[in-house]
Parts: C-alpha cells; structure tokens; sequence
C-alpha cells in the first residue's frame, strides 16, 4: 500500500480529529481512581467520543469490543474493558483511543499511575513518554523512517528495558492503519524517506523486563511473557518541512 500524502484539507480534518482525541485523553486520566472498572473507562471514553460528534475508531474494529483499550500493568496494549476488572492503588494502566473526525483518524495512548504507584513504575511510563520524543527528533522531511525507530529503541534500552517487537506503530488517514509501518527499535535498513503531509502514529511499547509477548485467549490482550510491567504512549505526528506537528498533543 502506498504512503498517503495528505492535502491542507486532510490535514485540517486530522487536526481536529487530533485535538479531540487529547481532549478524551484528559477527561480520562481526571476521572481515573482505585475502585473503577475498566469497562467504566470505556464506557466514559466513548461517551466524550460521542459528545464532540465522532465515531470511536476501535470499537468494532476486526471485531474488538469496545471503545477504549485499557490495558494494566503486565498488559502491553489491546485490554478488553471488563466491568469486574478493578483498578486498584498501585497500578498502572494504559489507555489507547482513537476516534473518527468526519472520516479521518487519530489515534494516541497514555499510560497513569492509579494513586500512588512505586518509582519503578513511575519510571517505566516516563522512560516509555521521553523514548516517543527521542524518536521524533528525525520525524523531519528529508531523514529516513527507521531513524525515528533507532532513537526510540535505543533510549528505551539504555534504561535496561525490552522493547516490543511483534507490534509497532502505522501510518494513518482514512483508515486507522496506514502504510507505513513503525517499528520501536533498530533496523538494518533506512526505511522510506519522510515527506511533509505523511500522518503516522508513533507508539513505543516498552517493557521493564524482556521485549518477549504473548496473547492471551480472548486473540486481543497483550501481556508481557515474564510478567514484569509494560508501558505504552503515542501520538498522532504530522511530518511538515519544519519541526513534526503532534495532532494529538498541544501542551
């Protein structure tokens, strides 16, 4: 599949696809206490979806249930919201959504402490947040892809930590999976040179202990293969011929 270039008025479309999605993002982490289900923040997620009038991108998306993932502690990503699921002091949960802005995409994930959570796990989110913006320093016109990918595994893995390998970040548009895709860590290639008006969704997905994962029964659930905790972050970056614009993050 070719790599889309999007117009100004595609562009326009997905920013406000984008600054809705952040807008999801903080209502959820304020609302976010010991005691809630996961199926609470979902159903509180598509509900702020719904409100600025778009379509949340996941919720039935080959099949998945539900409109918000939310995935805790050794959960790496795809959680299915489960109204017994409780959330409990100490935990650290990560929350990815998209939604549809009159046929576009964003997509973006956080990963919160519940409470007070220890400062290993403290560290692992921000680790997993600084890889992001380690990456996008070559999410500039002119370098190549796999740039972006080598700065984020590397600085994951100078804090010791295993790097997803059997996920990785897309582009995005029309559809919530887009050529190309985005690995986390180092390749032996270049990967396709970056253009303005590509739209890609940049992802680290990283581990405190080995990058190994497997899948649990349901087909969606992630979860590390050694049990240690796994953080995820991501936003929406829009490749101009300047600095990287994230659609999904204003402050």
């Amino acid at each position: 599949m070719p790599i889309s270039i999007k117009s100004g008025r595609e562009i326009e479309l997905m920013t406000e696809a984008g600054r809705i999605l952040e807008i999801v993002h903080d209502e959820l982490a304020k609302a976010l206490h010991p005691g809630m289900s996961t199926k609470d923040i979902d159903v509180l997620g598509e509900e702020v979806i719904r409100s600025y009038g778009c379509i949340p991108s996941f919720l039935d998306y080959n099949g998945y249930p539900a409109s918000i993932c939310v995935s805790a502690n050794e959960e790496v990503v795809h959680g299915i919201p489960d109204k017994h699921r409780i959330l409990k002091e100490g935990d650290i949960v990560s929350l990815d959504a998209g939604v549809i802005y009159k046929g576009y995409h964003s997509d973006a994930a956080r990963t919160h402490g519940i409470g007070e959570i220890s400062r290993e796990a403290a560290k692992l989110a921000e680790v997993t947040r600084e890889s992001f913006f380690e990456g996008i320093k070559y999410a500039k016109e002119g370098n190549y892809l796999f740039e972006i990918s080598a700065a984020i595994g590397r600085y994951a893995e100078s804090f010791g930590y295993g790097v997803v390998r059997d996920l990785c970040g897309h582009g995005i548009g029309t559809n919530l999976h887009e050529a190309p895709e985005i690995p986390n860590y180092e390749m032996n290639r270049k990967g396709v040179k970056l253009k303005a008006g590509m739209t890609l969704a940049i992802e680290p997905m990283i581990n405190a202990g080995t990058w190994e994962v497997d899948w649990l029964d349901d087909d969606w659930t992630v979860v590390t293969r050694d049990g240690a905790l796994s953080a995820h972050y991501e936003n929406t970056v829009l490749i101009t011929d300047d600095e990287p614009k994230l659609l999904t993050l204003s402050k």
